[in-house]
């Protein structure tokens, strides 16, 4: 379980390989040491249709599903680091950004679980 969802302009996924985006959002939340490798769960969302900076400025944002129990701390430091690591890849891109949102245990539930 921690779910990451990227949402980006879809010329990002036209000039870069899906895959290494994936893979460098996994490899910087792998590297929080807040996760094991199997529950992480990546995705990427490219838009045709968008509006940032009141035009088509590129954009990358990171959607992070993760358990309650982390620290702020421990929050922020996944999100700089995925942001970082993001910025390495496209330090062209102006919008690059993320934020994170807490499953509560009680409401959570996959089929493993019924």
């Amino acid at each position: 379980m921690p779910h990451f969802i990227i949402d980006c302009s879809d010329i990002l996924i036209k000039e870069h390989d899906p895959a290494k985006i994936m893979a460098k959002v996994y490899e910087a939340a792998l590297s929080s040491e807040l996760f094991d490798p199997q529950d992480i769960k990546v995705r990427i969302n490219p838009y045709t249709y968008y509006s940032v900076n009141n035009g088509k400025s590129d954009f990358i944002h990171v959607f992070a599903y993760i358990m309650e129990g982390r620290s702020a701390a421990q929050k922020e430091g996944l999100s700089k680091r995925i942001v970082s690591a993001l910025n390495e890849m496209f330090s062209e891109v102006p919008v690059i950004s993320m934020n994170i949102m807490d499953f509560e245990k009680a409401t959570y539930c996959n089929k493993s679980m019924v």
